[in-house]
């Protein structure tokens, strides 16, 4: 004998059970993973990885991502750069670096082939790229067309 779902007073099974509580268990560690990276974003730039870059991206807030390495001078050279338009734009936008070398799948996802390398989303959507160390006016500017 099944157990009784008492709101519809349909016959349920026990997986229909277990789902349920995983889609819950499920949205609840997502809804916490956003929440932390928000709080880190507060912070500055946010480091992206494979595994928090797509949650990151759909946060409702316009995001610019800088794709860098460590060995890479114009991209060290704008580095400070993206700090200031985190601390600038706190609250407005979202700032997050990808290192290629540490995550070349997503750098491939993007047809990243030069750095530094610039996208900028806005809900999850890549709405503009720009390429090189560019200084900080035009970043700024592409990220406002966006706010």
């Amino acid at each position: 004998m099944k157990p009784i779902n008492w709101k519809t007073k349909d016959r349920i099974t026990f997986l229909e059970v277990i789902v349920a509580m995983e889609d819950k268990e499920l949205e609840k560690i997502k809804e916490e993973k956003i929440k932390k990276m928000l709080d880190q974003a507060k912070a500055g730039v946010v480091k992206l990885t494979s595994s928090s870059f797509d949650s990151f991206l759909n946060s409702g807030l316009p995001v610019l991502v800088d794709f860098w390495a460590g060995w890479c001078m114009p991209c060290k050279m704008m580095g400070p750069v993206m700090e200031e338009l985190a601390q600038a734009y706190i609250g407005k936008a979202l700032f997050g670096k990808v290192n290629v070398d540490e995550n070349p799948q997503i750098a491939s996802r993007y047809g990243i082939m030069s750095i530094p390398h610039f996208l900028i989303f806005k809900n999850g959507t890549l709405v503009e790229k720009i390429v090189g160390a560019v200084g900080h006016d035009p970043l700024e500017n592409a990220i406002k067309k966006y706010l």
